[in-house]
C-alpha cells in the first residue's frame, strides 16, 4: 500500500480531471486546505519526533535546507507542488522545468514512506488535487494527450520510485535522519503554503477552518 496510494491519488486525479473537468474550484481549494493540514500535522507529530530523537545538533539545518531547497525548485515548478500553477499556460509546449522539479519533489516526499506508513496516506491526499489541478492546466495548454498521460503517469511513479530506494538502497540508510529533515523542510514549506493559498485574499472561512481542524484531528488518530 505504500507504493499504491500516492500512484494511485495521482492516476485518479488524472482521470477525474479528464472525464469531470471542474471549473468550481472551491471544492477543490478546501481539499487542499485539509490535506495541507493533514500533511504538516503528519509531519509534526510524526516525522518531526523521530529526527530530533538521534540528538543531532545539525538536524535543523537540514530542515532550514529543506526549505530552501523547495523554495528553489519552486522557481521552475511555478508553485504546482502546493496546487496552484503560477502563471499562464504555453501553448503546445511541454513544460520540462515544471515536470523535473515536481518529479524531484515527488521523489524525495517518498523516501520516508517507507518508516512512517501513515505518511504515504498524507501524500496521496496532498497529491489528488494537484493532479486535478494539473491535468487541467495542460489541457488548458493544449498539450497533447499522450504527453499529459506521459507527464503524470511519471509523477504518479516518483513518490513510490523514492520508497523503493529508500528499502533497497540500503546505503541510503546511513543518512536517512539528514533526508528526511530535508523531506521535512519540504514539506513545512509545501503544506503551511498550502494552508494559507487555499483561499482568495488569504482569509479564513468556516469551511476552511473546518478542513484544518479535520486534517489535524485525522493525523492525531492515525
Amino acid at each position: 500500500m505504500n507504493y499504491l496510494l500516492p500512484l494511485l491519488s495521482v492516476l485518479l486525479g488524472y482521470i477525474f480531471a479528464l472525464i469531470i473537468k471542474p471549473k468550481n474550484k472551491s471544492n477543490l481549494k478546501l481539499l487542499l486546505a485539509f490535506s495541507g493540514s493533514f500533511l504538516l500535522s503528519l509531519t509534526v507529530m510524526h516525522l518531526l519526533p523521530e529526527v530530533y530523537e538521534g540528538h543531532d545538533h545539525n538536524t535543523g539545518l537540514f530542515i532550514m535546507l529543506g526549505i530552501l531547497f523547495q523554495i528553489i525548485l519552486e522557481f521552475f515548478s511555478k508553485g504546482a507542488e502546493h496546487g496552484h500553477v503560477h502563471g499562464k499556460p504555453i501553448m503546445n509546449q511541454i513544460p520540462w522545468l515544471l515536470f523535473i522539479s515536481l518529479c524531484i519533489h515527488a521523489f524525495l516526499e517518498g523516501f520516508p514512506v517507507g518508516h512512517h506508513h501513515d505518511l504515504a496516506i498524507g501524500i496521496a491526499i496532498h497529491h489528488l488535487p494537484i493532479a486535478i489541478i494539473l491535468t487541467t492546466f495542460f489541457i488548458n495548454a493544449e498539450l497533447n494527450k499522450k504527453a499529459i498521460f506521459a507527464f503524470m503517469i511519471t509523477f504518479a511513479l516518483m513518490t513510490p520510485l523514492g520508497t523503493v530506494a529508500s528499502d533497497y538502497f540500503t546505503f541510503l540508510n546511513d543518512y536517512y535522519t539528514q533526508i528526511t529533515a530535508v523531506v521535512i523542510g519540504i514539506l513545512f514549506h509545501i503544506s503551511s503554503t498550502i494552508i494559507f493559498e487555499s483561499s482568495e485574499g488569504h482569509k479564513f472561512n468556516i469551511a476552511k477552518v473546518s478542513m484544518i481542524i479535520l486534517g489535524i484531528v485525522l493525523a492525531y488518530v492515525l
